[in-house]
């Protein structure tokens, strides 16, 4: 049991989620999201997490373990071309995860999300967390439109999740 990590997150509340993205920042994420996910039929789900409840923590569940639960919980996995991502932060940790559907992770792997997550976290750990938040919104759109490129024969794309990021 990490005792540096328990007293992170036992620290780390809603409350500072709310100054590293206000109200403003969410709406710029919000339109990231949106711009993000034209061009291409992929999905994008951006959630924010302040830190692990107990339970979560004494059984040591990682920042990727949860990610897992989240994108099962969000239905993230639930899209039509199995090409959902989820971008997921856990502060406390200063972590980024994501994960793809089983559409999207066959053609961009482990490799492809590690890239974006490093940036992102380069970003966090200079306090640039909504750059850090745009920067890698925009490069997962990136992967979906060369995987998932919107054709005329495809038609327009329908919106199956929500664009608006969640605090949890």
């Amino acid at each position: 049991m990490d005792i540096k990590r328990i007293l992170r997150h036992f620290f780390t509340v809603r409350f500072q989620v709310r100054k590293l993205f206000s109200s403003e920042s969410m709406d710029r994420i919000t339109e990231a999201v949106k711009a993000a996910e034209i061009g291409h039929h992929g999905e994008i789900r951006f959630v924010v997490e302040a830190g692990l409840d107990w339970p979560l923590l004494l059984r040591g569940v990682t920042a990727r373990e949860r990610a897992v639960m989240v994108f099962s919980q969000l239905g993230v996995w639930d899209t039509e071309a199995n090409n959902g991502v989820l971008i997921y932060l856990l502060v406390a940790d200063r972590n980024v995860e994501i994960l793809g559907d089983r559409g999207i992770h066959a053609k961009v792997g482990i490799p492809g999300w590690e890239l974006i997550c490093q940036e992102m976290e380069q970003q966090f750990r200079n306090g640039r967390f909504v750059v850090g938040a745009l920067h890698g919104i925009q490069a997962v759109g990136q992967l979906l439109k060369f995987h998932f490129p919107q054709t005329e024969v495809s038609g327009a794309d329908s919106n199956e999740l929500p664009d608006r990021p969640t605090i949890i």
